[in-house]
């Protein structure tokens, strides 16, 4: 299966909407503590024996810990960057005139960048300071800030059918929902006992979401009815970093932890565990499933490498 090594430390990994053939890779130097970050956006090869190859990158001055595809533009990208920064790059334009804007607001790190699905001309951006922003492509500043959050925000994900509701995961335990025509958050769950890492809605059914923990587990909330999770789904080892619902399977979701590995899920089901992945030798941190391609699966971790498999193969084969 093609591999790719990059010279920093993976952060995020998304698959193009346009081309199926096309990923990017957000990276961080020195595992994101200090120093420089590089964008990647890599191409599939036509046999998968061959290697991942490289489009193009940009370099930036501190790591990079997210990126977004716009839904709008084939060839744009949003970077979300520890210096606080927003970074829009057009990736049919050579690094040097790229980035096209630095958008400079959030006063810490940005660790979470989503790109709406439904009206495709607008993103939020989640970060360290607590606040969740509300962005245009045509506009210079933030259209709006959410700050109800008590600490880190480390996602904020679009619902994948009403265009104006997103949900946002916390430090403080709590997943928020909102709808940007409200002053303020419409619902809060109070999701695990420790830190929440990351939300994603379901993209069959816009009333069900999941949550990922640094409790190691997995929880899938009914927003119409939350006091309890109608699934909890245990089998990390560590801290549960992301988790994403399959564009292509009601029931279906893939995560990764700081345990190293990637699992894919079946919440439905009593042994919801169907399938691990242990290809990693450090944190693994970022994890997708293409939109295009059903099955068609990439992560990327701490060990420097970008890992594209279809499920239910070895992510290492030849």
């Amino acid at each position: 299966m093609p591999v790719f090594k990059t010279p920093f430390n993976g952060y995020s990994v998304k698959f193009s909407p346009f081309h199926e053939s096309r990923l990017a890779v957000a990276t961080a130097q020195n595992f994101g503590i200090l120093g420089n970050g590089r964008l990647h956006v890599l191409s599939l090869p036509p046999a998968p024996a061959s290697p991942l190859t490289e489009l193009i990158s940009f370099d930036t001055a501190d790591g990079v810990y997210d990126l977004a595809w716009s839904e709008s533009h084939d060839s744009l990208l949003i970077a979300g960057v520890a210096d606080g920064s927003v970074k829009l790059y057009d990736t049919a334009l050579p690094p040097a005139q790229n980035p096209l804007r630095s958008l400079q607001e959030h006063t810490r790190e940005v660790h979470s960048v989503d790109y709406n699905p439904t009206r495709r001309d607008s993103f939020i951006t989640a970060s360290w300071d607590d606040t969740i922003k509300l962005w245009t492509l045509d506009r210079p500043a933030s259209i709006r800030t959410f700050k109800e959050h008590a600490y880190c925000v480390y996602s904020a994900a679009w619902n994948p059918r009403h265009t104006d509701v997103f949900a946002s995961a916390s430090g403080d335990c709590t997943v928020r929902i909102w709808d940007v025509r409200e002053p303020g958050s419409t619902m809060i769950i109070p999701g695990h006992d420790f830190e929440i890492l990351c939300c994603d809605w379901n993209k069959y059914d816009d009333c069900i979401i999941a949550t990922a923990s640094v409790d190691k587990s997995i929880r899938v909330w009914d927003v119409r009815s939350f006091r309890a999770p109608i699934s909890v789904l245990n089998g990390h080892g560590y801290a549960v970093r992301k988790v994403k619902f399959s564009p292509h399977h009601r029931n279906l979701m893939v995560s990764c932890s700081y345990d190293m590995s990637v699992c894919m899920w079946d919440f439905m089901v009593e042994d919801a565990l169907v399938g691990r992945y242990d290809h990693h030798t450090e944190f693994a941190v970022g994890v997708d499933m293409s939109v295009l391609v059903d099955g068609l699966m990439a992560s990327t971790g701490w060990d420097e490498l970008v890992y594209v498999w279809q499920h239910g193969t070895d992510p290492r084969a030849p």
